[in-house]
């Protein structure tokens, strides 16, 4: 069941792709032939080499050091759950454990509950899964399949706003990916590849707006790996669309820092401010354009009384240097969560 499960998110990924040139063919009508055609070359190019079944979960205790462990969950899409890698060492929820153990001094314990082929609707149930382990802080890598499944905007991020703060409620840190520059993707050609970097980049604008509303912050992974990703084949996978352990690592250093930063481990000597004017506060829809073109930039909210009583959510725009993340290796003691979440 779980196997037809993961074939059914793959296919959605798939056909996703082709609605993108079908939804591009509406506009531009002498281009529709040219648009499907592409996608549906590409998708085929994608389906042949994808993984069928996704690496292991990780699940379990990470690091080294004392006291009782810091609770990880990892939530999203394919992206989240590292499909592209076969060693569970190369997947970022497993990579970001290890870094924030190495941080803290602290075990940290892996609750991958993220799942290939999501969207933000889902969320929703992921955070059901993961709420009974009780997470310190949540990691959330979502946005590729609403830009292939074209869902709107608004609605992608509304979906994204309600899951932060069910997570927050629960007083739960919140650390979100935004979507990665789909323009980066050397299956998709052009111009079904402009396309798709333009929806990407107005996704990941519109999720770091709804994410610090909703009390969460957002690191911007589409400006940040985009160039890297564009010039270097080793960051991919064989399928071309997919991270490979190098591209997944890449991507963990980037949000370890905003991670470890939400629990008060990440040395504020190693915070590195863009620049005086960059790191003031401005309203949300600014802080979220200059975010979305700076190199691994991390937004913050803060609330500021209006003159009527209300308040009105304003960000900051600020880069954690990242740090060489270490080896990942079990927890040497034996903990009971081990069994009960399994590998």
């Amino acid at each position: 069941m779980l196997r037809t499960s993961r074939l059914l998110d793959r296919r959605r990924l798939f056909v996703g792709v082709g609605m993108i040139g079908a939804a591009a063919a509406a506009v531009v009508t002498s281009a529709a032939t040219v648009l499907v055609g592409e996608a549906r070359l590409a998708r085929r190019k994608v389906e042949a080499r994808t993984p069928i079944n996704d690496p292991p979960t990780g699940n379990g205790i990470w690091g080294s050091g004392t006291g009782e462990p810091i609770v990880l969950a990892i939530m999203g899409d394919s992206s989240a759950v590292g499909l592209g890698v076969d060693d569970v060492t190369e997947t970022p929820g497993v990579l970001i454990a290890a870094g924030l153990s190495n941080l803290s001094g602290r075990p940290v314990r892996l609750v991958r509950v993220a799942i290939s082929g999501s969207e933000s609707k889902d969320l929703d149930a992921q955070i059901t899964d993961a709420l009974p382990h009780n997470p310190d802080v949540a990691v959330i890598m979502i946005g590729t399949n609403d830009v292939t499944a074209r869902t709107r905007v608004e609605v992608a991020v509304s979906q994204l706003g309600d899951a932060v703060r069910r997570l927050r409620a629960a007083d739960v840190g919140v650390v979100v990916g935004t979507c990665p520059d789909l323009g980066t993707v050397r299956p998709i050609p052009q111009p079904l590849r402009s396309i798709a970097r333009r929806w990407s980049r107005q996704l990941a604008a519109a999720q770091v707006v709804a994410v610090v509303e909703a009390g969460g912050r957002t690191v911007s992974l589409g400006s940040a790996l985009g160039p890297v990703f564009a010039q270097n084949f080793e960051m991919w996978s064989d399928d071309g669309f997919h991270p490979s352990g190098a591209g997944y690592a890449a991507a963990a250093s980037l949000v370890l820092p905003s991670v470890a930063d939400v629990l008060g481990y990440w040395p504020i000597s190693r915070e590195h401010i863009l620049t005086r004017m960059k790191n003031r506060a401005r309203s949300i829809e600014s802080t979220a354009q200059r975010a979305s073109a700076q190199t691994g930039a991390e937004v913050i909210g803060e609330g500021r009384a209006r003159l009527d009583g209300t308040t009105s959510m304003w960000g900051t725009v600020r880069r954690l240097l990242p740090i060489p993340l270490p080896a990942p290796l079990r927890h040497n003691e034996h903990h009971p969560d081990q069994d009960k979440l399994g590998a």
